[in-house]
């Protein structure tokens, strides 16, 4: 008998007991992941959104959430029990403040990062398969910024959280048929008991994986078995039907000193190799807390365009078209348009107007000696700069590159939406932007009129 059990006079019944080091057990560094899986992107008939395969089924998916939303958390909290369970071969990636704020809520073993968001950032970009987020366009950029400096994002899947936002596709109501969609892209018809429709919308035909794989999974011994979609039940998607993407374009920023040499990288910003960092919305220079205008020197092509005098300028992608370039008057451009918008702030002549431009003119902002403020702020997606740009300095933008020299789709923010069009594949991918003019901008809405 036990201590315990002699000092009670009785047998106490057997009861696993949690030590206090059990929460940490639970939280596993991301090191210990396999590295990530790279899908391919087929074009469609109709090439409008791509159609998204993966080589085998993806294994590490990164979950980000609103911060400070209870209600958010919850359903986080639901999601990932429900991947766990369903899918058991995929592992759970959370950021650090986020796994240690929902750790507790699980029984299984999730991962993270170090906090040191240079490591992170690099981290993410070699382990991540899949991301999925739950909140709003801010979670979704914030998603993106995470792989600001890899030109090969993984598929964000997005769920609105009851948020006004043109980004979030899905509704977290669909969870289960979203998250199965993406998961089951690329799987042959031997795997799922039936096959989920028979739409040869692929150009390219892709190969069935039909073997027994080794588990690679970090909780499992190394053992061959069937891999994650064989044993998953019900309905696949079919070696010629994937999850539908919108490659959405990305910005690639540089700032440059006067001497024209790229600056270090900020200490709030990670950037690649070469100083840039990429961007999903938008770069914006602003006058910041100084009372006096800027001055800026805008040349596109490598050609000087204008001298500016405003609060700021904005260059933003399609995507960021509805967002701050829409405020101060910009144009609303499709996501499928391969360009650069180039709007004022507040400019001092009545004559500039913003403008449309191909996505590979590079645009140059260099602030004027004129200018009377000695440094501008600069933020990249909504997340400012630490350090100015200062008079003689320069940012530069450059249209980001979704194509390698092989014709393949790479880069780009690849956002996992609802197909559109009818059952023979035809034309309609885009009715979910059109949507969200009608749903969220209520564009051209007749005034004194409801509904």
């Amino acid at each position: 008998m036990t201590l315990l059990q002699l000092r009670f006079g009785r047998a106490l019944p057997w009861r696993r007991c949690l030590s206090s080091t059990a929460s940490r057990r639970q939280i596993k560094d991301i090191t210990e992941l396999p590295d990530r899986i790279h899908p391919t992107y087929q074009e469609t008939r109709h090439n409008d959104l791509l159609a998204l395969q993966w080589p085998s089924p993806p294994r590490n998916v990164l979950l980000t959430k609103k911060d400070r939303a209870p209600d958010v958390t919850e359903s986080a909290v639901e999601y990932a029990k429900h991947i766990h369970s369903t899918y058991p071969s995929v592992s759970l990636i959370f950021e650090p403040h986020v796994a240690n704020e929902l750790h507790e809520a699980f029984s299984f073993p999730i991962y993270t990062t170090p906090k040191e968001r240079d490591v992170a950032t690099a981290l993410y970009t070699t382990k991540v398969d899949l991301t999925c987020t739950l909140g709003g366009d801010g979670t979704i950029l914030h998603a993106s910024s995470l792989f600001a400096t890899s030109k090969r994002v993984p598929p964000i899947l997005s769920f609105s959280m009851r948020t006004l936002g043109f980004l979030g596709e899905w509704k977290f109501k669909e969870y289960k048929r979203a998250f199965r969609e993406v998961y089951m892209s690329g799987a042959g018809a031997g795997y799922g008991s039936t096959l989920l429709g028979d739409n040869e919308d692929a150009k390219a035909p892709q190969s069935s994986v039909s073997t027994p794989t080794t588990t690679d999974h970090p909780d499992s011994s190394p053992t061959t078995t069937p891999n994650g979609w064989s044993a998953i039940r019900g309905k696949s998607m079919g070696s010629t039907r994937g999850a539908r993407v919108l490659l959405r374009n990305r910005l690639r920023v540089g700032v440059y000193a006067a001497d024209g040499s790229p600056l270090t990288p900020s200490p709030t910003t990670t950037t690649s190799p070469s100083g840039a960092v990429y961007a999903m919305n938008e770069v914006i220079i602003h006058r910041g807390r100084d009372t006096h205008l800027a001055v800026v020197e805008v040349s596109v092509g490598g050609r000087f365009l204008t001298e500016a005098v405003a609060d700021g300028m904005i260059i933003s992608t399609p995507t960021g078209s509805t967002a701050y370039s829409l405020s101060a008057g910009g144009s609303i451009v499709h996501p499928l348009v391969s360009s650069l918008l180039l709007t004022p702030i507040c400019p001092r002549s009545l004559s500039f107007r913003p403008l449309v431009l191909p996505a590979h003119a590079p645009i140059t902002l260099r602030l004027s000696e004129k200018n009377r403020g000695r440094e501008v702020e600069v933020s990249v997606d909504g997340v400012r700069r630490s350090q100015g740009v200062g008079v003689g300095m320069e940012v530069r933008v450059w249209g980001e590159e979704i194509r390698d020299r092989d014709g393949k789709w790479m880069g780009g923010v690849p956002s996992v939406v609802r197909g559109g069009g009818g059952a023979d594949g035809g034309p309609g991918g885009e009715d979910h932007w059109v949507g969200g003019l009608n749903g969220l901008l209520k564009f051209n809405y007749p005034f004194g009129e409801d509904g």
